[in-house]
Formats: C-alpha cells, sequence, structure tokens
C-alpha cells in the first residue's frame, strides 16, 4: 500500500484556451527520418518491420487526433478507416502502405493543427532474368544465332542496382567486346540489359543477375542465375482438346496441355478470360477438370507455359455450356389495316423468341393443337439467322379462316439435344384481343404509411394478357428492385417496406411479349406515403443551475400530412402542456426558475395521423468535465530516491454553466491495479473560467505510472469526470522538434537563437564556424545556435528558456534543512576566432527579476561537441536561462543541444579549466582555497 501525501494550492492564475498545435515524433523500426528542403518529414522502413508514429499536441482544452493517410502507392485509408488514437502503429508494414501520414488535432479552437510526415517504404523483391534473341535473325534453333539479349528485373524502393557476372567474372561495359550493358532509357533505370554480340562458344555459361540497394535499412542483395546453353529455348505446348467445346450442364470437361519444347523447362499455368479458374476446379500435372460444369464456368481457357526465355507459349479453348432461356410470344394482327383486333380473312402472325446457347443449334417447331405444322402457301414459317442472338421463329397465317382458329405451340430445342425442350402455346380465337388497362378506383390514389407493405395494382384485359412493365411516372430513377422497369405478370407491383421517398406517381403498361405486338396500353397510379413528424433537436443535454430561467424548443422539419400537427411537453411521465401547430413550424417550453423538482427528462411529441417525432432535453445540474492542462512540464522533484511528486493543474469547463464547484473528488492508482484512493478537494470560491487550479500529489513511488481521476462536485451531485496518465520523468531536449520543447525566446534582447541542421544550414557567410553536425553526429539532427553575422554587433545578446519547473513544498510536519539538488547539463559547442561568452542563469519566481549565474564559459573551444553539468538549489517554481553573446566577429557561433534538468547532484561533471561554475558562493570560496594551497605546495617543491 502506497502512501500519498497530497497537497493543494490554488493559484490566481488564469489559462486563455488554446488552439491546438502538433507534431510527429517517431519510434519503432525505422531507418531513416530526415528533413527534405525544410517542407517535408520522410521516415523511412523496412517492408515487414513496425511502423509507429505518435503526435504529440499542446492546446487547452486537451485536442482530439485522428490520423488519416491520402495516396501512396494505393490511395487507402488506414484499415479502411481512421485512426482516432495518437500513437499509429502499423506492424508488418507492406509497400502498399507507404505515402503521406496526416495527424489533425483540433479542440473547437480556430481551425486544426495538421502535420504530415511521408513513409517511404523500402523493400526489394528478387531478380527475375528473362532471355530474348534479335527477332531479325531467329530461325529454327533458338540460340544458333548471333544476338542474345539478357533482361534482369527486379521490383524495389530505392531504385535497384545490377551487376553481371560470368561464371565467376564480373562484367562491366567495355570488359568484353562481344558484351554490352545497357538501360533501355524507358524503362528508367528498372531493368539491365546484357547483350551478348556475335555469340561465340565461350558465352554459353552461366549469368548471375545481383541486385543491390546498396543495403539500406539492412537490405541485403538478392542474385538469380540462368545457365545458357545451346539447348536453350523458348516454350512450346500442345492443347490436345477441340475448340470449341461445347458440353451440355452437369457434364465433366477435362482440358489436356502438353509442353513439346522449352530449356530450361516450362512451367503451366491455366486461366479462364481474365477471371479465376471455378473454385470445384481440379489442377493435376498438365491437367485441367471441371466437374459439374454449368454456363457459369463458360469462357475461354488457356493453358500459358513459361521458361523466361522468348515469349510465354499460350494456347486457348471456348467451352460452351449448352441452354435454352427466356422463351417469349407476341401476336401481331394485319400490318397493313389499322385495326389491333384479328379478324377473319385478314393476316396474323406469330413470333416466338427464344435464348439458346450456342445460338446455330437452335431448332424450332410448330404445333396446331398437338399436331405438326408445316410451311405452306397459307401457313408460312421462317426463321432469323442462327447466328443472331436471340433467335426468333414466325408464324404467318395468310386469310385467316374460322378452322384456323386453335392452340398453336412453338417448340425450341438444341440439335444435339442434353437439355429439355422449351415449349410455348399461343391460343388464337374469336376471343383473342388486344390488352386493355385500367386502375381500381379504391386503387389511385393509395395512401399508405412508411414502413407498410403496399401493392399497386393495373387491371390487364384481354387474351393472351401481356407482362406488364411497372416505372416511375414523375421522374427518372430506378424502381425498388433496382432497374428502371419492373415486370409484373399478374399486374401487380408490390413494394416492401415503403419509404417517403419512394411516393410519387407509377406507370403501368404493356409489353409486347405474351401479348399484342401493338401501341402499349398505359395506367397511372399514385401513391401517397404518410410519415410522422421528423424534428429537432432529436436530443440534447442542457445543464443548468438551480432558480435560473430558460426555454426549450421543438421544431417539425418535414411531415405528410403537415397541416394540422398536434404538440405535447411531459417531464417523465407528467404532462406538461399541449397544443396545436397551425402555420408555425416550432413550439417552446418555458421554465421561469429552475427547481429540484425541475431535473429530468422532457420530452415533446409532435404528432400527425402517421406517428409522432420526438425531441428530448435532458436537464441536468452535473457540472461539466475538469480540462486537464498538459502544456508545462507538471514532474515535482522531492529530493528523494524513491519518490517523485506531481503538479496536476486543470481548468473547470463552463464553471458558470451550472451551480458553484463545491469540491472536486481525486482517485489516483496505479495503473494496473485495481484499488483506487480517494480524497476530496474542497473549493472555497467561484471558480472562474480559464482559471487553472493546482494540486499537488507526493510520495508517488519512482518510476510507477498512475491513472488519475477528477470529478467535480455541485449541489446536484457528482458532475462529469475526466482522467489522465502521469508518469515519472527527467526532462530533456534534443530540438528535434518544431516546439523546442516549450522553450522560449527572451524578446527583450537583441536577438533570438535559432534551430537548425547541418543538412539545411547555409555556411556561406559563416565559414569556419558552428557544428558540423548534431551532438549524436547525424547531419540531420537539430540544435539551437546564434547567429553572429551580420548585422550583429559585440555584445548582441540572445537568451533562450526553458519551460518553468515545480519545486516541491517543503514537508508540512517539518522544515527541510537543505533546499533540493538538481542536475543541470548540456552538450555545447563553441568553435570560431571570434567565440563570444556562453552564459546560464537560474531564475527562481520567488526572485522575480533576478537571474542567477551559474555557469559561464568563454573562448573558442575546438570543433567538438563538450558537454556541461551544474549542481543547482533552487528554492521556489524555477527556469534555466542559456545566454550567448557575440563576440568581436562573425566567426563566432555558439550551439547548444541535448539540455536535461533531473534530480540529485551531478555524477562526475566533466574537467574543463576554462569553465567556471557558479553554483554556489561555498562552491567557488572552496575552488579558490584548494587553487591557492596547490601554489603554495609547489613553491615549497622548488
Amino acid at each position: 500500500i502506497t502512501k500519498l501525501f497530497m497537497t493543494k494550492t490554488k493559484l490566481l492564475s488564469f489559462i486563455k484556451n488554446s488552439p491546438p498545435n502538433v507534431r510527429i515524433i517517431h519510434s519503432g523500426h525505422t531507418c531513416n527520418i530526415e528533413e527534405e528542403r525544410y517542407t517535408e518529414r520522410v521516415y523511412t522502413i523496412r517492408e515487414g518491420e513496425t511502423l509507429e508514429l505518435t503526435c504529440l499536441v499542446s492546446g487547452h482544452p486537451r485536442p482530439q487526433i485522428r490520423w488519416t493517410k491520402t495516396a501512396g502507392s494505393a490511395t487507402d485509408r488506414i484499415q479502411d478507416s481512421s485512426v482516432f488514437n495518437e500513437t499509429l502503429r502499423i506492424t508488418r508494414i507492406q509497400r502498399h502502405q507507404g505515402g503521406r501520414y496526416y495527424c489533425k488535432a483540433e479542440n473547437g479552437l480556430g481551425t486544426p493543427a495538421i502535420k504530415s510526415i511521408r513513409v517511404d517504404v523500402y523493400y526489394l523483391d528478387d531478380p527475375i532474368v528473362t532471355v530474348h534473341q534479335s527477332i531479325g535473325e531467329a530461325k529454327e534453333q533458338f540460340y544458333y544465332e548471333r544476338t542474345v539479349f539478357l533482361r534482369c528485373a527486379a521490383n524495389s524502393n530505392p531504385p535497384v542496382r545490377y551487376s553481371w557476372r560470368r561464371g565467376r567474372e564480373f562484367l562491366s561495359q567495355g570488359s568484353d567486346k562481344g558484351v554490352e550493358i545497357y538501360e533501355p532509357f524507358f524503362t528508367q533505370g528498372e531493368t539491365k540489359i546484357l547483350k551478348l554480340k556475335n555469340l561465340r562458344p565461350q558465352d554459353y555459361a552461366n549469368y548471375t543477375c545481383t541486385a543491390s540497394v546498396r543495403n539500406v535499412c539492412g537490405i541485403p542483395d538478392k542474385s538469380v542465375l540462368f545457365r545458357l546453353t545451346n539447348k536453350t529455348a523458348s516454350p512450346t505446348i500442345k492443347l490436345l482438346v477441340e475448340d470449341p467445346i461445347v458440353a451440355n450442364p452437369g457434364q465433366t470437361v477435362i482440358l489436356v496441355c502438353i509442353i513439346s519444347g522449352g530449356e530450361p523447362t516450362p512451367t503451366l499455368t491455366w486461366v479462364r478470360n481474365t477471371e479465376e479458374l471455378p473454385k470445384k476446379s481440379i489442377l493435376k500435372s498438365d491437367t485441367l477438370t471441371i466437374p459439374a460444369i454449368s454456363t457459369e464456368d463458360a469462357g475461354v481457357y488457356s493453358c500459358v507455359a513459361s521458361n523466361n526465355v522468348g515469349n510465354p507459349a499460350k494456347k486457348s479453348t471456348n467451352i460452351v455450356v449448352r441452354a435454352l432461356k427466356k422463351g417469349r410470344f407476341w401476336i401481331t394482327p394485319d400490318p397493313y389495316h389499322n385495326d389491333d383486333n384479328i379478324q377473319i380473312g385478314r393476316e396474323v402472325k406469330i413470333s416466338c423468341q427464344v435464348e439458346a446457347t450456342p445460338p446455330e443449334e437452335l431448332m424450332f417447331s410448330w404445333l396446331k393443337n398437338g399436331r405438326p405444322l408445316r410451311s405452306s402457301e397459307r401457313m408460312v414459317i421462317t426463321q432469323t439467322d442462327p447466328d443472331v442472338a436471340p433467335g426468333i421463329t414466325n408464324l404467318d397465317i395468310i386469310d385467316l379462316k374460322f378452322t384456323d382458329f386453335g392452340t398453336y405451340t412453338c417448340v425450341a430445342s438444341l440439335k444435339n439435344g442434353g437439355i429439355p425442350e422449351i415449349s410455348i402455346d399461343v391460343n388464337i380465337s374469336s376471343t383473342t384481343v388486344p390488352p386493355n388497362l385500367t386502375v381500381p378506383r379504391e386503387k389511385s390514389p393509395l395512401v399508405t404509411q412508411e414502413g407498410d407493405t403496399v401493392e399497386l395494382q393495373c387491371l390487364v384485359s384481354g387474351k393472351p394478357k401481356p407482362i406488364i412493365l411497372w416505372s416511375h411516372a414523375d421522374k427518372e430513377a430506378p424502381m425498388p428492385d433496382g432497374n428502371m422497369q419492373t415486370e409484373s405478370y399478374d399486374g401487380v407491383l408490390r413494394i416492401v417496406n415503403v419509404s417517403r421517398e419512394m411516393a410519387g406517381t407509377y406507370r403501368c403498361q404493356t409489353s409486347q411479349y405474351n401479348g399484342f405486338n401493338v401501341k402499349p396500353r398505359e395506367a397511372i397510379v399514385e401513391l401517397i406515403v404518410l410519415y410522422p413528424p421528423a424534428v429537432e433537436p432529436v436530443y440534447t443535454e442542457i445543464r443548468q443551475g438551480l432558480g435560473r430561467p430558460f426555454s426549450l424548443s421543438c421544431r417539425v422539419l418535414r411531415a405528410h400530412p403537415s397541416k394540422v400537427l398536434d404538440y405535447e411537453w411531459k417531464l417523465g411521465t407528467r404532462l406538461l402542456t399541449v397544443g396545436q401547430l397551425d402555420t408555425r413550424d416550432e413550439t417552446e417550453y418555458h421554465i421561469r426558475a429552475l427547481n429540484r423538482e425541475g431535473y429530468g427528462a422532457y420530452t415533446c411529441d409532435i404528432k400527425n395521423e402517421a406517428g409522432a417525432g420526438r425531441c428530448t432535453f435532458l436537464v441536468t445540474g452535473k457540472a461539466y468535465a475538469p480540462e486537464f492542462y498538459y502544456d508545462t512540464y507538471s514532474a515535482l522533484w522531492q529530493n528523494k530516491p524513491r519518490v517523485y511528486g506531481f503538479k496536476l493543474q486543470w481548468t473547470q469547463m463552463n464553471p458558470n454553466a451550472v451551480d458553484r464547484v463545491m469540491a472536486y473528488r481525486l482517485g489516483i492508482k496505479q495503473t494496473g491495479h485495481q484499488r483506487w484512493w480517494e480524497q476530496e478537494i474542497p473549493i472555497e470560491d467561484n471558480i472562474q473560467k480559464g482559471e487553472l487550479l493546482t494540486y499537488n500529489l507526493t510520495e508517488l513511488i519512482k518510476p510507477e505510472a498512475y491513472q488519475v481521476r477528477l470529478t467535480p462536485i455541485t449541489r446536484f451531485g457528482e458532475g462529469d469526470s475526466t482522467e489522465r496518465i502521469i508518469h515519472f520523468s527527467k526532462f530533456h531536449c534534443d530540438f528535434e522538434e518544431d516546439t523546442i520543447c516549450m522553450f522560449t525566446q527572451d524578446k527583450t534582447e537583441e536577438f533570438d537563437w535559432t534551430r537548425h541542421s547541418a543538412a539545411t544550414r547555409d555556411t556561406k557567410y559563416t565559414p569556419n564556424t558552428g557544428p558540423s553536425s548534431d551532438r549524436t553526429g547525424s547531419k540531420q539532427g537539430f540544435y539551437m545556435y546564434i547567429e553572429t553575422s551580420r548585422p550583429r554587433l559585440e555584445g548582441d545578446k540572445a537568451r533562450l528558456l526553458t519551460p518553468s519547473f515545480n519545486v516541491a513544498p517543503k514537508n508540512p510536519y517539518g522544515n527541510v534543512a537543505t533546499n533540493p539538488t538538481y542536475c543541470f547539463s548540456f552538450y555545447y559547442h563553441m568553435y570560431g576566432k571570434h567565440i563570444g561568452t556562453l552564459n546560464v542563469y537560474l531564475r527562481q519566481k520567488s526572485q522575480t527579476g533576478q537571474d542567477t549565474s551559474v555557469w559561464t564559459l568563454s573562448g573558442n573551444q575546438g570543433d567538438r561537441w563538450r558537454q556541461a553539468r551544474v549542481n543547482i538549489n533552487p528554492t521556489s517554481s524555477f527556469q534555466m536561462v542559456l545566454e550567448g553573446i557575440r563576440g568581436s566577429g562573425i566567426e563566432g557561433d555558439i550551439a547548444v543541444d541535448d539540455v536535461t534538468i533531473e534530480e540529485g547532484e551531478c555524477q562526475d561533471p566533466p574537467p574543463s579549466s576554462n569553465i567556471r561554475s557558479l553554483a554556489s558562493p561555498a562552491a567557488v570560496h572552496i575552488w579558490e582555497l584548494c587553487l591557492t594551497l596547490l601554489l603554495v605546495l609547489a613553491g615549497l617543491r622548488r
């Protein structure tokens, strides 16, 4: 059990809400990260490694973070969605996941902050060698010719470099007159071609192509070997099947493809059109078996053989599966008379249509009353060209007689059988009349409610009854089934789960199919869809303090019918008021002074005959959640080896929205543990908007992290809670990020420190001065420096201030005898013949306007980074000040990097005779005594 000592301080300081600021840092398996021309950060990673990017934000309230991705090699989203988290992690990253990643932070203030980083995924695939010969010189034997080309290619990022060896001999341009190595202009480095001119006996050998990306990201070189002999040849194959293959449904089809030539031995693959092979296909060696074939399995099947020599060999066959479908008929009255009816003495034509596969096998025959019918002078049977699909046969009856009345049957079949026939009966009699369409009186307009099932009906008379086509009459829009027209055999259109968008007029019309080939008959049906009012707001929460007036408003967006609407206000189940909306589209309810019984859920139901729309208002006195303040360094040092403290800071969101916050309930637990420790923090005065509240947590165990929960309490009760995690950490800044760890510039001095890297620094006006890399030796790494070129003058100062650091208060049970000690360390670079002075000061909150000098150094220290460490003993919150003073000339740049502050005394401070430490007057006095003593001893020895 950890005993936590908590002390509370309420400072009269205010924090303005600030828009978000964001930066991206990386962890995971990076190969390199660098700046490109000041505008873009590039993160390089090897394919298959773990990408981890963290978006660090500042701003108050705490901004929400979202990661998105735009085009890389594919315009995909991150796993098809955005990632709402500070850390983006992609395990086993693939090449298509490269591209630009955006971190977007927003808290409702100003414009969102957006930073991006480009992720470059490096990879190298196995190279492939393909072999060709000059086409103009090709003869029967592939490699008895003069010119041979070996082409090596590999997919890679970054671009690959190729090298060739013959046996163990490295080949280069000009090393052998019979060999030429080149890259085709149009390939842009994607391939390297080895051209063997005037083929010689020594050219028959083993050739090795090595692809390399120069070991970037630790990617090793990859090689492929090809053996060139006088037997090397491109593949040849034979397909031992007919073309096309016509099969019946359910039949098993076997395709056999054999390799008849090729060196090296070719590999065989089967493909169907541009689709995959049927899942039921069986592949075994050179045989493809398709059991129980269906019409969906039809298509062109190809056998492809490849051995990377010449072009692949390909043989194809078309598999056709027999089928008959969509049998239809229509009757055409005498076209020479303006009459849609069938009459004795006139001509009538019966047409029959069937879709057949293959179309050339389609056969038609006609029956009259079940007996075969042959073509004659009065009964003329014709058929369209079998190559035209679908197939149509016509029976023309010339000079219709009474004896011609009867049932005519069109029979469609395929020559080679294998599938059932299709028979279509057409009755010709005195009762065969053209169609007519009517709509029942009660079926238009048709009124229904949203969500119901409705049937639109058109009555069709006539014999035979044709197919009815339904479509929208008032707009160009698809029908509920997704088609522009819907077929109906009984004249009924059934719509399930009717929506308001389906309201309107529908057209029903006759089709020529299964009826008369005459001008279509049509009718109109109107569909009216009733739906309850749509209202706003559907749900909203209102926070109010006791005794305050406020109003609730519910507005109608749309409804049908919308002329007379009733409304009803309730609090819980208690009826408050009722009324009607005539010309208005909203209703309001007013509360003059809120009392305790007035808290709860208010509802407003606005009704029509189709139902009700409801607005819900939850009126509560709960306080809004507090908002933790993250933008200061909050560690609270206690100068104890095993424990640490933390300065918890927050503001209260909308403190005046409800009753005064009387206290906060603070909960704290170690992460990973179940037990919470709780304590109330009383608040005596009213909290103002933006007021910064502070509470010190002490006696936290190093280096454990803790989960903290803060809940405001008012007269109403507990409000919304907010949580955060606190960590133990020392302060360290390497200036790699744009925000420079919340360091600030002292604007009262003549100029500022500048953030720079050796890779981007302009050395035109500052030769022989300044660092050539950051402290770690990286050209891309950043540091802070003073630029002493013109217009700077001797003695000009630039001051860089650290963030403010908190010091633990004294033990409430007794005074601490000595102030805690901290170690302030940094690296400095002071190279150039005009180097001025670098000073370090301690600035304490308790000593306003008075900075204490703790370290100073002047003059040229050589072209190297050195470390300085100094003990400091602040008594209150403090900052460190780094002051650079310009020397006598332009070769006087001073740089600093890797600034650290941690508890305890400095360990093994680096020696330097030029450094004067001003940590304390006692330390200086002791140093002077030691120096005097050394001089005395030296004099005695002489």
